[in-house]
């Protein structure tokens, strides 16, 4: 078989996933309430028929055979996360010995299989008892991830040598402080853009700790999810809308992760609606010596966006989209199962703005993906034919391809996600997995793609 698309050696083929969407086990061996198990007990409507994340795919149980089928089909890598609330149950303090053990055995599972364990510190499960006393929004609470950071690299650093702090950091700011669909619900965006601030004051401690630890040859970065904003066309008005997105979904976690300072007319606009976080004597230096060694980047979908139609309601709280509208580009192809647009040059399109404004930092794909409900529809002979899921990595990979001929610095493609897993208040209305799961039995089954994605992992290329 001639190879068309031929991938450089080492290349990393893989998944991602998190702690509190695949483990379960979520009041078992000790671990502490994080806000997903808070808000599931106290309004449950809120999550897809009422599934909530207490068994999930059960992985906490199933880490075994699910690393098993993970070599079957070719990764060499895996992004997981620790569960902060399940390693130190009030998230400072006592280490839970129960936890110790389950991430050990993971981690020592993964590598006995040959396939390298990538660990995110954080992807979105504040632990309850820190959210309480006001999450991201106080200084202490940074102190407090820095401390877990710092244990979690001691007690796995011998082993784990590719470290993630955050996980879509922009996510529990849109969800939790401007768009209502995170707890702890809020539409304030003056609390919105400190959490922001203190999320990335978090990373650089962590990533300084990561330092001070002698991680031997360990490397550490930030998971981002970068959606290139199109203007709708080359009219300044609209060229203005698509600058000011980038700055709030992009821009505002990738220039201080990665160069290591705020965009100036990011902080503009928020001074102009008194909007500035409260920092520190000293944020300013820490942000700049402490950058990322390396950058997860994921996407799903472009943002396209057009200058406003309307002023905003002056009666209205202060959101982003005070400076764009969305917009439909006609003729555009969809996924008409999650109301997403498929545009896969996008990916080619993150690549190259990584490498001329960003120095070409070392960067992998760390989820691309297509949810798709009810794949039951598509099984043929016991197995779901999802040509749909291959086409779309396919296509993906072709643009990632053509960056790193151009000389982008990306070393690697990791699927949203091995299996079907409990996504946040969508649980498992739309399946993502190359393995399905029975949610009654918790039986894995390889769909079309797992095989594909194996000769894919196993000829680098194709």
């Amino acid at each position: 078989m001639a190879l068309q698309y031929k991938f450089p050696e080492n290349f990393w083929w893989g998944s991602a996933t998190s702690a509190t969407q695949i483990e379960g086990a979520a009041n078992e061996d000790g671990k502490g309430k994080n806000i997903w198990d808070h808000w599931y007990e106290t309004e449950p409507n809120r999550f897809y028929e009422n599934i909530g994340p207490e068994t999930t795919s059960d992985f906490y149980h199933r880490y075994k055979e699910d690393i098993q089928l993970m070599k079957d089909i070719g990764h060499n890598t895996f992004r997981m996360s620790i569960s902060w609330a399940r390693l130190i149950p009030d998230g400072r303090g006592e280490l839970n010995p129960a936890a110790v053990s389950f991430y050990n055995n993971v981690i020592d599972e993964l590598i006995t299989n040959d396939i390298e364990p990538f660990v995110t510190l954080f992807h979105f499960d504040m632990p309850l008892e820190l959210q309480n006393q006001g999450g991201w929004e106080i200084r202490a609470v940074v102190d407090a991830f820095t401390e877990y950071a710092r244990e979690a690299f001691r007690l796995f650093g011998d082993r784990v040598k590719k470290w993630f702090t955050f996980n879509e950091p922009i996510v529990p700011v849109e969800g939790g402080y401007l768009y209502d669909f995170h707890y702890p619900n809020v539409v304030d965006a003056r609390r919105a853009a400190q959490v922001a601030y203190h999320t990335m004051i978090a990373h650089a401690k962590a990533v300084r700790a990561f330092h001070e630890s002698n991680v031997a040859d360990g490397k550490i970065g930030i998971i981002l999810n970068l959606t290139p904003s199109y203007p709708r066309s080359q009219n300044p008005a609209d060229l203005r809308a698509s600058r000011i997105a980038d700055l709030f979904f992009n821009r505002s976690f990738l220039d201080p992760a990665v160069l290591g300072e705020y965009p100036q007319e990011l902080i503009d606009i928020l001074n102009e609606h008194g909007l500035l976080p409260v920092t520190e004597r000293g944020d300013r230096e820490l942000l700049k010596a402490n950058t990322a060694d390396i950058l997860g980047v994921n996407y799903y979908q472009p943002r396209r966006v057009k200058a406003k139609e309307y002023l905003p309601n002056p009666y209205s709280p202060f959101m982003p989209d005070w400076f764009f509208d969305n917009y439909e580009m006609p003729g555009r192809k969809m996924n008409k199962y999650r109301g997403w647009e498929i545009y896969e040059k996008g990916i080619y399109d993150i690549m190259q703005n990584l490498k001329e404004n960003y120095g070409n930092i070392e960067s992998f794909v760390s989820e691309n993906g297509m949810g798709v409900q009810d794949e039951e529809r598509f099984v043929v002979d016991k197995e779901i034919q999802d040509d749909y899921r291959i086409d779309f990595i396919r296509e993906h990979l072709k643009w990632l391809h053509k960056a790193i001929e151009e000389g982008c610095n990306v070393k690697g493609y990791h699927l949203w996600s091995f299996m079907d897993n409990w996504s946040w208040m969508n649980a498992y209305k739309n399946r993502y997995g190359f393995f399905s799961v029975d949610l009654r039995t918790k039986q894995r089954t390889p769909k079309k793609s797992a095989h594909w994605i194996k000769e894919v992992s196993q000829n680098n290329g194709f």
